[in-house]
């Protein structure tokens, strides 16, 4: 009983961080990330820009811890159940979700690096490149969410539903 408990428990913390924080999330941290014009008016030096884009690495930092909540999730159904085909897929999750933390704190620094507010290039035309990263983003997260997914989906069903389901009809 207890594990059945603890299943659900975690079904309860899987889908709704799958949903906030993977789907509604990105758009919040977004908005909160980029440097608005008020504050790149007030940039005159590159120390300052260079320090104020800085300053968005602790954020990028908890974006990251909070988006792993699904993955961690995913890792403790594993241990409860486990089986070897499952943690393999999980192992892919935890890859493609390094991955794509690594290119999204890349796009979302480079791009409060490339906001001057004046016109002015402080830093490398290499950092404007990275307004290219979302797409490869993209095509990281999109084989992660549906991964991520149907994982969420084979642990948080119960098995004797699940046996029922594949049972012929009599």
């Amino acid at each position: 009983m207890t594990r059945l408990t603890a299943r659900a428990l975690l079904a309860v913390v899987f889908w709704p961080s799958l949903f906030f924080f993977w789907f509604l999330g990105p758009f919040v941290f977004f908005l909160l990330s980029t440097t608005s014009s008020e504050v790149c008016a007030r940039l005159e030096t590159r120390e300052e820009f260079l320090a104020a884009a800085n300053g968005t690495i602790p954020m990028l930092a908890l974006q990251n811890v909070i988006y792993a909540v699904p993955i961690l999730c995913l890792v403790l159904w594993d241990r409860l159940s486990p089986d070897p085909a499952r943690a393999r897929h999980i192992v892919t999750c935890i890859k493609l979700f390094a991955v794509a933390a690594v290119i999204g704190g890349l796009w979302e620094y480079g791009s409060s690096l490339v906001c001057d507010g004046y016109g002015r290039a402080f830093f490398s035309p290499l950092w404007q490149m990275t307004s290219y990263l979302p797409i490869v983003s993209l095509v990281i997260n999109v084989p992660l969410y549906v991964l991520a997914f149907s994982l969420g989906r084979a642990f948080s069903t119960r098995e004797d539903v699940a046996e029922d389901e594949a049972s012929p009809p009599a």
